[in-house]
């Protein structure tokens, strides 16, 4: 352990609905770095370790970030581990004189109407859209909106509440649908303007891929591209299969990725991680999404770069100003399932475990829903029954690996009212 890694400590800004607190913090760990845990509720043992926890009120970002400024232990950097802090991250971050992304495109990442705008002004091919508020009456918006088209929150994530709308009664039903899901959502979850607004936007078809990459100065390093092999039409956008490297040819890739640079220039992104997802067809490729973090959920276990490095490594050395040792990634392919939710309720079990991860090429298989808790589906719900990994030598033979794992598995949910659903 060198001095100059003991001499830095880093501020991890999570809250309790993050799937990647452990992660990060085995990579803090490796690095032999310090580190303090910004959360939204107060840990048990924070008496017992004052310079590892810090309480802070993500949704009063003015005091939060006081409390960080005031905090007794210096920082040498300050990274959010989900959506919810990285405004808060760019704000405290830009007080302390750290290293950060400008305040302002972080702004315009988390609100999807104005990333469409940013992107849009800077000639990127971006659907058409519109910002529609809240409380405006259903039935006369559907007049006025093009079909078919995509109804979404301003800032959620993980697909919650998009729906498409192929007609004016659908359209009104997924408004009136949205609409509720805001009203549920705490506001620590969403800047208090995105709970305000609705944007509808055109429906693009094509095939989906995501990007990792990781800005430096402005710059854009790609890390990998995945495939979403399935297909994701609607009436819901829920997420399952990643696979990397893509198997898109080379000349898609380069548009692709040509794209992703333009777009975050747009935005004014400059510094650390960025998910984005894409679509492609015979024009080219669309922006979808743009964020400033890693990618969600457990997805980041398929990544692998020089000797094995995990992607928190790689974030957090380049966040901390430490070498990298490699940012390429391994030679053979990976990918990961994001197991949905069939239906809502109350899951008792899970059979075909064992079978699951016997299936050849299978790494792992996670079931991150405790038994006895309620699970909701999309549009409403915001997480997965749990995650499989495999790595193969082909994408083919990954993605037909994660397909014959989940066929072997089967999940007892005892139904309930799931809140939301229907007009």
């Amino acid at each position: 352990m060198t001095s100059e890694r003991i001499a830095k400590r880093l501020l991890l800004l999570m809250t309790t609905r993050t799937y990647r607190a452990t992660a990060f913090l085995e990579a803090a760990g490796r690095l032999g770095v310090p580190v303090t845990v910004g959360s939204d509720v107060p840990q048990i043992l924070e008496a017992a370790n004052p310079a590892g926890h810090l309480t802070l009120r993500f949704d009063d970002r003015e005091r939060a970030v006081a409390s960080i400024a005031a905090f007794a232990h210096p920082f040498s950097a300050i990274v959010a581990t989900d959506d919810d802090g990285l405004l808060l991250a760019a704000e405290a971050a830009a007080a302390l004189g750290l290293p950060h992304n400008p305040v302002t495109a972080v702004a315009r990442a988390r609100d999807k109407s104005a990333t469409r705008q940013a992107l849009k002004n800077a000639g990127l091919r971006t659907p058409r859209f519109v910002r529609l508020p809240v409380d405006g009456d259903p039935e006369a918006l559907a007049r006025d909106v093009f079909y078919p088209c995509v109804v979404k929150p301003l800032a959620l994530s993980a697909s919650r509440g998009v729906i498409r709308a192929n007609d004016e009664a659908e359209f009104a039903q997924a408004f009136r649908r949205v609409k509720r899901i805001l009203a549920a959502t705490d506001r620590s979850h969403a800047p208090p303007e995105a709970l305000r607004w609705i944007l509808v936007e055109e429906y693009v078809d094509g095939r989906e891929v995501a990007l990792e990459g990781l800005l430096d100065g402005g710059m854009l390093r790609v890390l990998a591209l995945y495939d979403k092999p399935d297909p994701l039409a609607g009436p819901y956008f829920e997420e399952s299969i990643y696979v990397t490297p893509s198997r898109a040819d080379a000349g898609v890739k380069k548009s692709i990725e040509d794209a992703a640079r333009r777009g975050a220039a747009a935005l004014g992104l400059t510094r650390g991680p960025v998910h984005i997802e894409l679509r492609f067809d015979e024009r080219g490729p669309w922006i979808l999404e743009m964020a400033p973090r890693t990618i969600g959920g457990l997805c980041a276990r398929t990544l692998r770069f020089g000797a094995g490095e995990a992607l928190e490594d790689v974030v957090l050395r380049h966040a901390l100003g430490l070498p990298v040792a490699s940012y390429e990634r391994e030679q053979a392919a990976s990918g990961v399932m994001m197991i949905p939710i069939p239906r809502g309720g109350i899951l008792r079990g899970v059979r075909g475990a064992r079978e699951a991860r016997a299936v050849a090429w299978i790494e792992d298989l996670m079931i991150t829903v405790p038994t006895g808790e309620r699970v909701v589906p999309l549009p409403e719900g915001d997480r997965y029954l749990g995650f499989i990994f495999a790595r193969a030598e082909t994408p083919a033979i990954v993605e037909t690996a994660l397909r014959e794992a989940h066929a072997r598995l089967d999940f007892a949910i005892e139904q309930v009212d799931t809140p939301g659903e229907g007009g």
